[in-house]
């Protein structure tokens, strides 16, 4: 295995995106949509841990948020310092699964406020656009564990969609179609100047 890639994961903008059915991920279950409550039943206790924030998913438990994301990426990282490469694969599944929920849900309420508030819908689709980065960093170091795993046949659909996702002009992009190329999976370098010496393997710092 790889030891270069026992190096820091990095969360670091694409659109909001579906699974494709080609993605080793897409089966991940997602999150149950809630039932509506019964006007009948008495109210539930929803005393917030912080009080100086009423707001739920603020809170440091919470599973659908930034924050769940980013740390399970920190866990991801930890793991690989160890070589605990089956642990980093389920840690940035998940951090990858919340981030790309966080950003569906960012984009269709931007267009649900389009063309009725627009300070509203602009703010959405930061969220989306932000989001989806982290998803498409997310998807990145996955495909980078894969390859220290020996796996490449399950990085290169990752990879594929981050070029789709990020556009081969973008940082990350870039970085993803050379990953590309050094397993063989396309011909041409891009940039066209780009010196295949200089490649790695090793998460970007």
């Amino acid at each position: 295995m790889p030891a270069a890639v026992a190096t820091a994961l990095v969360p670091s903008v694409g659109v909001a995106q579906t699974p494709s059915p080609a993605d080793p991920d897409a089966g991940l279950q997602q999150l149950e949509p809630v039932t509506p409550a019964n006007p009948s039943l008495p109210a539930p206790n929803v005393t917030p841990r912080n009080p100086d924030d009423l707001r739920p998913l603020a809170q440091d438990g919470s599973l659908l948020s930034v924050r769940a994301g980013q740390r399970m990426m920190e866990e991801a990282r930890a793991a690989v310092a160890v070589q605990n490469y089956d642990l980093a694969v389920r840690r940035l599944q998940e951090a990858r699964q919340v981030f790309n929920q966080l950003s569906n849900f960012y984009q269709e309420l931007h267009s649900s406020f389009t063309a009725i508030d627009n300070r509203i819908a602009d703010s959405q689709r930061r969220s989306a656009l932000e989001t989806a980065q982290l998803r498409d960093e997310a998807t990145y170091q996955l495909a980078l564990v894969h390859r220290a795993q020996n796996k490449p046949d399950l990085a290169v659909p990752l990879l594929v969609q981050i070029v789709r996702s990020q556009n081969p002009t973008r940082d990350l992009g870039q970085r993803a179609y050379r990953q590309l190329y050094e397993l063989g999976f396309v011909d041409s370098p891009f940039p066209r100047s780009q010196d295949p010496a200089s490649t790695s393997t090793a998460p970007r710092q």
